[in-house]
């Protein structure tokens, strides 16, 4: 691939940051005020320390968000194709979520025992995502953390596999890396004392020779990876690649678990079910529940069969899975508002029009300002990617991500009322989206690379 950031003048950029993070100051306050306050009691002044991963001189406190739209502490408002890096992935506060909240909150939050919704939840989710089994947990961390758990005990094996940048939540056993073609810790671990590639083999995503030599030792217990990897900008599968996958993984008695947490994008049944896969387990987190913490974790009638002939067999006493507030009755009254009113073919037919004008928006500015990128899009997930070739592999995305130009974009749009997510600049379409929600985006989007390009706007609403 050509070198990172070819054709982008590195000082066009550097200006153009430098100006828009003196835009933000003179706009937010009292953000800044706010951000003086709470540094007396949090850690780099933020309830969880990502919060400062914004690009902004301090972060931008929110007082509100409704729908698609976002109001600070200094009451700007903001059109959010963010929504909390899909965690609002169907716009804040939904309306039937709301109101199962509501209903909810007078006959109890939790009691440690399943409510009469758990039989509707249970069966919406069989019906949605095809697999008969589920469970519940807060996180997708934890639904990872739980699955990797049962495959182990399900096949008497110790090793998991992963791909070279992937993302599943804060699962240390998930935490490695190459560099330079050998396996290593994830630079960067606050805290890990073990060698996590013990027990975790990581090779690159699309690479199926490396796949086959793997799983070929018969170690491997499960093989762990989104359908489309997300965390180190988007990377699509190579046609076929999800055939072999599943192919291997069965010749070799390895199970496979699809964690669709980013891609249910794709559709209702998420990148699974839009393209026919079938896992043995299958982990969603984040907008399952419109917000709520809450996230689930499937399996087939086959893993079954061996878990329960685990249970029967081992060791008395604690699992080790499962939380105390999982599985409780607000989580599952939001998961069947979801289920019922917003995970549905008729929402998402609705709304990726609208992904597929903002993608062909974006690829159209690309081409304009003649710059060395291109657009992908997952459903209603859609990235500007630093680099006119589609990267493969983990490692190849890396070398773009969180650059210098990525920044500038996001900040720019930022400070003229946009949102989108300053890791790698993701952008979410959702239910809640309309169609002049996408021509600002695009408006600031063109402005911004009007800068960098220093080619004029292609729009004619576009400001520089």
């Amino acid at each position: 691939m050509s070198a990172p950031q070819s054709g982008v003048s590195a000082d066009r950029v550097a200006a153009l940051l430098a100006r828009e993070r003196s835009v933000f100051a003179q706009r937010t306050p009292r953000s800044k005020s706010l951000a003086d306050e709470t540094a007396k009691h949090w850690l780099n002044g933020v309830p969880m320390h990502w919060m400062v991963d914004w690009g902004t001189p301090y972060p931008l406190f929110v007082s509100e968000a409704a729908s698609v739209s976002l109001t600070d502490a200094d009451g700007n408002t903001y059109v959010d194709f963010c929504l909390g890096d899909t965690g609002a992935m169907f716009g804040h506060s939904p309306h039937t979520v709301a109101e199962a909240i509501r209903r909810q909150a007078g006959r109890g939050l939790t009691t440690m025992l399943p409510s009469p919704d758990a039989a509707i939840v249970g069966d919406l989710l069989a019906k949605r995502f095809g697999l008969p089994f589920w469970q519940v947990t807060a996180t997708a961390s934890d639904a990872n953390r739980s699955v990797i758990r049962w495959a182990r005990a399900a096949t008497g094996r110790r090793k998991i596999l992963v791909f070279n940048g992937c993302y599943h939540g804060a699962v240390d056993d998930t935490f490695v890396a190459l560099e330079n073609g050998k396996p290593r810790n994830r630079p960067g671990l606050v805290g890990e004392v073990r060698d996590v590639t013990a027990d975790t083999i990581v090779i690159e995503f699309n690479d199926l020779a490396s796949l086959a030599t793997a799983l070929a030792t018969q170690e491997i217990a499960l093989v762990l990876t989104e359908p489309v990897m997300t965390n180190c900008g988007m990377v699509l599968p190579d046609p076929g690649y999800h055939d072999a996958l599943r192919r291997l993984t069965r010749e070799h008695g390895s199970l496979l678990c699809i964690d669709e947490t980013h891609t249910i994008s794709s559709g209702a049944g998420g990148y699974t079910a839009t393209h026919g896969l079938e896992p043995d387990f299958f982990v969603m987190g984040k907008p399952i529940s419109g917000g709520v913490p809450a996230a689930i974790y499937g399996w087939t009638d086959a893993v079954d069969l061996r878990l329960k002939a685990y249970l029967t067999d081992r060791e008395p006493g604690y699992s080790g899975i499962g939380t105390t507030l999982s599985g409780s009755a607000l989580q599952l009254a939001c998961m069947r508002a979801v289920l019922e009113n917003i995970l549905t073919d008729e929402v998402y037919a609705r709304a990726l029009p609208l992904a597929e004008s903002l993608e062909d928006g974006i690829g159209e500015l690309i081409r304009h300002h003649d710059l060395p990128w291109h657009v992908v899009r997952v459903g209603l997930r859609a990235e500007i990617v630093s680099a006119s070739e589609h990267p493969r592999n983990g490692t190849q995305a890396l070398l773009f991500a969180h650059s210098e130009a990525e920044h500038a974009l996001h900040l720019y749009c930022l400070n003229r009322g946009v949102v989108i997510t300053p890791f790698h600049n993701m952008m979410l379409v959702c239910p809640e989206t309309r169609a002049d929600d996408v021509a600002r985006l695009l408006d600031a989007l063109d402005g911004a690379m009007a800068e960098i390009s220093g080619k004029l706007p292609a729009r004619s609403t576009a400001t520089v």
